[in-house]
């Protein structure tokens, strides 16, 4: 049948690609998870498990009857019903009848001829069913092909959205009953899901995940309604006065809405526990191919990323045949061990540690407590395992936009963002623009002044720094970055991370941090003060908040030795030595102490100078090297 987006042409190339990348074994399970009409999952049957799900009824019973067809006998039935159908001319004026045809409305998806065939079929397979006559493969398996055969002489142009307003050459044949058995029985076991996706995604134990969901804002369910009230057989009463379409509400799918398809694609990946993932998508689709790397990446181990493309004669109506080239792609990724996964924060802000998680995660100790004490940016915490993390920032600003990201819907909060960048006129490099909307966000009153707009500020000005005057005001210069996909991909990861978390924000200093907490041995200390051989926004002293000298550093190690003394487990990000300038203090007090010292290496920082990053630990740890 004609179907937006089926594989049916590119079926054999795909499972080629995929049986490539992985050893299939009869117990393994593959999910099909977007099934529509079945193409990838039946090309399977004969190799390993399948499940199979789609948001539409019509799509599952379509592809579960086309998998089993060959296994149908109609024992009890007792008879050939393609040849029952095909040697009778007899028609019913029922519900297809009166709606779908002149026969009783001025709707023309099927003849009246045609439409009262379809009625006798329908009402014939539910008789043969309720007097359980039908196995529920040889039930779904003739539904299957009643769909199959009314594709075959709808007067559509592939989908029914619509139907044309001139008769087509094809609608005016007689339908007949097609058998679409391929002959070939499954040889292992089927299992079928009719359910959004987001919804069952972790309760599917599968091994492999092939993900081929709608590329643009086409709703499936507005254009197979007709199909969806044939399998359904229930006969909705009110519907459409033009299309004849029965309520799609429960059948709109985010997966055709831009940005909720973004963020639904990473919930997906981050939740299922699939160890190979396929992802089939293409040039025109709301996803671009940065950003599905991006997330595929987070996920998935880096080195096993591949983007495959294909070959592909799309479906065209008259709506889509004068644009570009069409592109099928084919993605991969194995995924990584849940303890290998890092969320990056949206920010860039100096000093991050996104790039060296992985080794402070291999030292931490486990606690049921998480105090990121310099939250910045939050790369750091977001990662944490224990059951509550706590941020804190001295700048109330950087703790209220943190916090943002956990307070707003995703969704609204990208929309937001894209609104104002539009609004205000936020271009890469458009110095004038940038300096009119920094200007309009510095002039509203505080209430006013939502850390959306401030976000998409930050996004286009120098380095994405963040920077306020001392009168809080941001000041952060022009620059030549912008809200790209890289950036949409992080944002997304850590605000569904952040709402999943039990995260709670706080504004301090950290020296008075045991004012507003209980600390205890089950409190973990994660310390990420600014450093005494480098100069940031944050620790110049100039931007209404506390600079960064030696005696604040000093004050520190006190306040690390206090920790020690009373069994709380501390980390401390630092730098050691930058520029040739080895800071002498720390070295003495690490000896001192006889605190553990791990090295990171050297780390590039904003200004392109490398800097020689360690972690301090008041506890035993494993020896770890970068």
């Amino acid at each position: 049948m004609r179907y937006l987006g089926n594989k049916d042409s590119i079926t054999d190339k795909i499972k080629e690609i995929i049986l490539s990348k992985i050893n299939l074994q009869p117990d393994s399970v593959l999910f099909d998870a977007f099934c529509g009409t079945g193409s990838i999952a039946n090309a399977f049957k004969t190799t390993c498990n399948v499940i199979i799900n789609d948001n539409l009824n019509f799509a599952t019973t379509y592809a579960y009857g086309r998998m089993n067809a060959a296994k149908c006998t109609f024992e009890h039935l007792g008879f050939d019903p393609f040849v029952f159908f095909n040697s009778a001319d007899i028609t019913v004026e029922g519900y297809f009848y009166k709606t779908y045809s002149p026969g009783g409305s001025e709707r023309m998806y099927l003849s009246k001829h045609n439409a009262g065939r379809v009625d006798y079929f329908r009402q014939s397979i539910e008789n043969w069913h309720r007097l359980n006559l039908l196995t529920e493969e040889e039930y779904r398996y003739l539904l299957a092909c009643l769909v199959e055969s009314v594709s075959f002489v709808s007067n559509t142009a592939g989908v029914y959205g619509a139907f044309l307003k001139k008769w087509d050459n094809r609608a005016l044949k007689n339908i007949q009953f097609l058998d679409l058995s391929d002959g070939i029985q499954p040889t292992y076991s089927i299992e079928v899901h009719t359910n959004k996706l987001e919804d069952i995604i972790e309760d599917v134990r599968c091994d492999v995940l092939y993900l081929d969901p709608p590329y643009t804002q086409n709703q499936y369910g507005t254009q197979y309604h007709l199909l969806e009230t044939l399998v359904l057989n229930d006969e909705p009463q009110k519907v459409s006065k033009v299309t004849g379409s029965r309520s799609t509400r429960e059948m709109r799918s985010d997966w055709s809405k831009i940005y909720k398809v973004h963020i639904l694609f990473d919930k997906i990946l981050a939740k299922t526990s699939a160890k190979h993932i396929f992802l089939s998508y293409n040039n025109d689709g709301d996803m671009s191919k940065e950003y599905i790397e991006s997330i595929m990446k987070r996920y998935g181990v880096e080195e096993t990323f591949e983007c495959i493309k294909i070959p592909y004669k799309k479906y065209e109506n008259w709506k889509s045949k004068n644009r570009k080239v069409h592109y099928e792609y084919l993605f991969y990724i194995k995924k990584k061990e849940k303890k290998d996964i890092v969320f990056e924060s949206p920010l860039n802000y100096i000093g991050s540690k996104a790039k060296v998680v992985p080794y402070i995660k291999k030292n931490l100790l486990p606690t049921d407590t998480f105090i990121d004490l310099f939250g910045g940016g939050f790369n750091v915490g977001i990662n944490s395992d224990s059951k509550t993390i706590y941020y804190n920032d001295i700048n109330f600003i950087v703790k209220d936009l943190i916090e943002s990201f956990r307070t707003y819907d995703t969704y609204n909060y990208i929309t937001y963002v894209k609104k104002f960048i539009e609004k205000q006129k936020l271009e890469k490099g458009n110095k004038e623009s940038y300096l009119a909307a920094r200007e309009y966000y510095n002039s509203l009153p505080e209430e006013k002044k939502d850390k959306r707009m401030l976000f998409a500020l930050i996004l286009y000005s120098y380095q994405q720094q963040i920077r306020f005057n001392s009168s809080y005001g941001f000041n952060n210069t022009a620059g030549v970055r912008w809200f790209n996909d890289s950036i949409l991909a992080k944002l997304i990861s850590f605000s569904r991370v952040i709402k999943e978390k039990n995260i709670k924000f706080i504004s301090a200093d950290y020296i008075n941090i045991r004012r507003k907490l209980t600390l205890g041995p089950d409190t973990f200390l994660y310390l990420d003060p600014p450093y005494k051989l480098t100069t940031g926004t944050y620790n110049d002293g100039k931007r209404g908040f506390k600079g960064w000298d030696a005696q604040l550093e000093q004050e520190l190690f006190d306040f690390i030795d206090e920790m020690t003394q009373l069994h709380i487990p501390c980390m401390l990000s630092y730098v050691l030595e930058h520029k040739g300038t080895v800071n002498t203090a720390l070295e003495e007090w690490i000896s001192k102490n006889n605190y553990a010292c791990i090295s990171l290496g050297d780390i590039i920082g904003m200004s392109g100078q490398p800097r020689k990053e360690i972690l301090i630990l008041n506890y035993e740890a494993p020896t770890f090297s970068y």
